[in-house]
């Protein structure tokens, strides 16, 4: 095994790569969140039928049919009716709706475990439903769902490894780039395995860090 080939010249387009890797992660899950409270407060509401229907369907299509194929439709697919995206933007969208679908389900789960006593103490109180969701129910089903959140933020890190087939230049992708030139598979791909666990390994530390200080924000 021959590492030098890769800590000394390849280091620093490893480093872009994950700098990628983060930035469409990143953007993907805050769409991904954004989407997720959309569907997952409104399903856990009483709302017309035909509008459940319709957010259920979204999340069993988009948990349903693999990211792969999903990004492949996006990119290849839509500029056939006229729809053309930037690959950037084709992954960010493919990974926010694919995630979104995940975590709405979080989010309802999160929202119908709060007991009906808090929606009601709320209208004793005189609030409104939407002012009940922002100022009691939301801030206790963050506390509540944090963990999964953050899990689903790492799964998002590891899936954007997918991307790189609409030829973004992301951790994989450098990674594939490397092999090629230096026809070192075995050690390139320690390296971006152990990179990606680096990664994954601090955004845990992060989770426990944020679930213990809401945690004794909630107790105070």
């Amino acid at each position: 095994m021959n590492f030098d080939v890769i800590l000394l010249y390849n280091l620093p387009a490893l480093f872009w790569g994950l700098v990628i890797t983060l930035k469409i992660a990143f953007l993907s899950f805050i769409f991904a969140v954004i989407i997720a409270h959309i569907v997952g407060i409104l399903r856990a509401l009483n709302i017309p039928k035909p509008v459940d229907m319709l957010f259920r369907g979204y999340v069993e299509i988009f948990r349903g049919v693999p990211l792969l194929i999903l990004l492949f439709f996006i990119y290849y697919g839509l500029p056939s009716i006229g729809i053309v995206m930037d690959n950037t933007t084709a992954a960010v969208l493919g990974l926010s709706l694919n995630g979104g679908a995940y975590i709405s389900e979080i989010v309802r789960a999160s929202l119908l475990s709060i007991p009906k006593g808090q929606w009601d103490a709320c209208s004793s109180l005189g609030m409104s439903k939407v002012q009940s969701l922002i100022y009691v129910i939301i801030p206790q089903t963050i506390r509540i769902s944090m963990p999964s959140l953050m899990n689903s933020f790492s799964a998002i890190i590891k899936e954007s490894s997918l991307v790189s087939v609409i030829a973004i230049t992301e951790l994989t992708r450098v990674g594939q780039l490397i092999y090629t030139k230096t026809s070192s598979p075995f050690e390139v791909y320690i390296v971006v395995a152990i990179i990606y666990l680096s990664v994954i390994g601090m955004v845990s530390l992060l989770s426990d860090l944020i679930e213990k200080r809401l945690n004794y924000a909630y107790t105070r």
